[in-house]
């Protein structure tokens, strides 16, 4: 295998049995600059792995916080919009919201050597139907997705660093 077909990044699998799925990535990037992507909501769609996040409501924050409101435009076979709310909140470091189904979305920055680490985490504890979720093979359709979201967040961040 010669060094061009070395992938530059590689997830790391964390299946935990406490209904919280995780995947990680090290990036070669700030926990700064990282955040300021997570934490745009008119960004999301150009990281979002599981292809469902289309844009943001205009009604958006530019920026989120802890309790913002923020509408997104979805698509999984018809379209459809989804609010939610900012719950977990700490610059450079942790950001996770959810919505009316109760799960939350949640990124973890840590740093690193060779950059931060950032772990994704699909928390399906607060669930209002866990068993929905589970019958209907979520935690494992979100972990793939989850996989190609922090390649994609990666890729992202290495390709505003080469400005």
């Amino acid at each position: 295998m010669s060094d061009s077909e070395v992938p530059r990044h590689t997830v790391s699998v964390d299946d935990a049995p406490d209904r919280v799925e995780r995947r990680s990535i090290v990036v070669d990037a700030s926990a700064a600059d990282i955040f300021d992507i997570l934490a745009n909501p008119s960004r999301h769609s150009d990281f979002d792995g599981s292809g469902s996040v289309r844009s943001n409501r205009a009604t958006a924050p530019e920026r989120l916080s802890l309790g913002a409101r923020f509408g997104m435009d979805m698509k999984i076979v018809v379209p459809y919009r989804m609010t939610s709310e900012v719950v977990e909140f700490s610059e450079n470091e942790t950001v996770a919201w959810c919505h009316f189904g109760g799960h939350v979305w949640r990124y973890v920055l840590e740093p690193v050597d060779g950059g931060t680490r950032i772990t994704e985490e699909f928390d399906w504890r607060p669930s209002k139907a866990p068993w929905f979720l589970s019958a209907m093979g979520y935690p494992e359709k979100n972990a793939v997705s989850m996989e190609k979201t922090l390649e994609r967040l990666a890729a992202l961040v290495d390709g505003e660093s080469d400005r």
